[in-house]
């Protein structure tokens, strides 16, 4: 089963997360799909970029993101629809 989520990829106390398609029966650091885009908690504020239309592609194919990843998503495409009016 795939899951959307993210993946720790920063160094110690300088966290960076990528947001990755991977088998969940997999560590969340082992191989990847496909990533999706990023998020960089450390900048004031801090940046998320995410390919909304990738990700519903992959959820149309069966998978699952997690709870912080669809939250990711929420927030994406509320203010994509927000820039676009």
């Amino acid at each position: 089963m795939l899951r959307i989520r993210l993946s720790r990829q920063g160094s110690t106390h300088r966290p960076f997360y990528g947001f990755v398609v991977s088998d969940s029966r997999k560590r969340p650091g082992s191989s990847q799909v496909e990533t999706l885009g990023f998020y960089d908690p450390t900048k004031k504020p801090s940046v998320v970029q995410i390919d909304v239309v990738r990700a519903e592609e992959w959820m149309k194919k069966g998978a699952i993101p997690s709870g912080r990843v669809s939250a990711f998503i929420k927030k994406a495409k509320k203010t994509a629809t927000q820039a676009g009016s």
